[in-house]
């Protein structure tokens, strides 16, 4: 079930392997990756499975987050941001987000998502190390 604890549980796994690998020199920018694909997850699917997934191949670093929502993700559109965008009251706290896919496009090669056959969809991102 995707929980706010499944972020920190995700980073702790994608943390262990990624120094197992030996690739400590990407662990910040890949950890920022799961963070925001699984945080989106959990918001479009609450209290659902997910599924996490870190993988290696001849081309570098995949990180993986299925949920059963068939729809993909849309951010926000891009647009230059200043302070005065930010809504910091109290009543608007939680509501100033929508830009995590442009943070994970910045931060990868490529990214993208796959429905899955059996229902829902695989957002990811490949990194190379």
């Amino acid at each position: 079930m995707g929980t706010s604890a499944s972020v920190g549980l995700a980073r702790t796994l994608a943390t262990a392997r990624l120094r197992n690998w030996d690739y400590s020199h990407i662990l910040d920018d890949a950890l920022l990756i799961v963070s925001e694909l699984v945080t989106n997850a959990i918001q479009w699917t609450p209290d659902e499975e997910i599924r996490f997934q870190v993988s290696r191949d001849a081309d570098g670093l995949i990180i993986a987050v299925w949920d059963r929502d068939p729809q993909y993700p849309r951010p926000k559109p891009r647009k230059v941001l200043t302070l005065d965008d930010l809504d910091v009251s109290e009543e608007a706290f939680d509501d100033n987000g929508g830009r995590g896919l442009h943070i994970v496009r910045a931060l990868s090669v490529r990214c993208g998502a796959t429905r899955d056959l059996g229902g829902g969809k695989w957002v990811w991102a490949r990194m190379r190390p």
